[in-house]
C-alpha cells in the first residue's frame, strides 16, 4: 500500500481542530502535542490540508479552523490532500518485468485490471467515510470538559 502515516496524522489533526476549536486557538504546537510529533511535520500537513481547501490557517499566532463542515470532509479528500503518490495509485508496479519470461511479459495484462478495480473500490470506500464519523466516536469517548482540554491545550 502507498499510504503513509501522513493520512492518519491529517485525520488526527482535523479531528483535533474540530474538538479543540470551539474553546482554544488551534495552533501547530497544540496539534503536534496531540499527535505526538514534531511541529514541522504538522505545519507541512497543515499546508497540504489548506491547499486542498480542508483547513483555514491564519498566519502567525492566528491558529487554524476547519474550512468545511465535518460531514463534508471525506477520507478521500484527506487522502488526496496529503498522499503525494495518490495519483500513482495504491499499488506501484515493479518497473522492469522480463519481456523474455512468459510471466514477466504478461503480468501487466494479468494484474492491471484487477488492481484498478481494487483502487476504485478503495477510493469509493474512502469517499463514503467522513470526519464527522471520527469526531462522533471521539466525542462519545472524551466529552468536552476542562480536564480533557487542559491535558493537551
Amino acid at each position: 500500500m502507498q499510504i503513509s502515516t501522513k493520512f492518519t496524522i491529517a485525520i488526527h489533526m482535523l479531528a483535533a481542530t474540530a474538538y479543540f476549536g470551539g474553546d482554544h486557538k488551534v495552533t501547530s504546537a497544540l496539534l503536534a502535542d496531540s499527535v505526538g510529533t514534531n511541529p514541522v511535520i504538522v505545519r507541512t500537513i497543515m499546508r497540504q490540508l489548506q491547499d486542498a481547501g480542508l483547513l483555514e490557517v491564519r498566519r502567525g499566532p492566528g491558529g487554524c479552523r476547519l474550512a468545511r463542515p465535518l460531514r463534508d470532509i471525506t477520507f478521500l479528500d484527506v487522502y488526496r490532500a496529503v498522499e503525494t503518490n495518490a495519483d500513482d495509485g495504491v499499488f506501484r508496479f515493479h518497473e522492469s518485468p522480463n519481456p523474455q519470461c512468459p510471466v514477466g511479459r504478461n503480468i501487466h495484462a494479468a494484474l492491471d485490471g484487477q488492481l484498478k478495480e481494487i483502487r476504485n473500490d478503495f477510493e469509493k470506500d474512502l469517499a463514503g467515510r467522513t470526519l464527522d464519523e471520527v469526531c462522533d466516536v471521539i466525542e462519545s469517548r472524551a466529552p468536552h470538559d476542562s480536564a480533557s482540554h487542559d491535558s493537551v491545550a
